[in-house]
């Protein structure tokens, strides 16, 4: 198993110019190890898990990364966490510093379970995600979830995958 390593984010199917089709196969039920793994990390205002401008944060923050030339489309992913009901997380995976934003390390041993759904179903996510590591003799640290896909796109692909990333210990 690599360190800092995620499975291949594959852009080349991409209908919409926005988000690819996603292939869960490779993300499902995968054992992944990071150290000192870079990210950019930006905010959103929740209401009750609901972010409030994400797509507003998510093209300022990945164009400021592409601007940066700071992406690995190989190795893309974004985790978002909530740690209350007002406020979430987003951690985007980068290669190399980028200037204006901040930026942190994540390390730790994770697993992943893909989902297919509507967003409102991530309360069930985050369940079935904390039952899958406790069958596996773990315990959760942390939970995030890995949006594939925007609302449109999920749409036009008649498909949602999310991908659950369990900090464990």
């Amino acid at each position: 198993m690599e360190t800092n390593v995620t499975p291949k984010y594959d852009i080349s199917n991409n209908e919409t110019n926005c988000c690819p089709k996603f292939d869960p196969a490779p993300w499902d039920g995968q054992a992944l190890i990071f150290k000192d793994k870079l990210f950019v990390k930006a905010k959103t205002t929740n209401v009750f898990h609901i972010p409030l401008g994400m797509g507003k944060m998510y093209k300022k923050t990945f164009s400021s990364i592409q601007s940066a030339d700071a992406v690995n489309w190989n190795q893309f992913v974004c985790l978002s966490h909530d740690p209350s009901p007002w406020k979430g997380e987003h951690f985007f995976a980068v290669t190399k510093e980028v200037q204006g934003q901040e930026m942190v390390r994540l390390t730790g041993n994770f697993v992943t379970k893909v989902f297919e759904g509507p967003f409102r179903d991530a309360g069930q996510w985050c369940k079935a995600m904390n039952e899958y590591v406790r069958q596996k003799g773990k315990e959760t640290q942390k939970l995030y979830f890995f949006y594939t896909t925007c609302p449109k796109c999920a749409k036009h692909y008649h498909k949602n995958y999310v991908v659950g990333f369990a900090q464990i210990q």
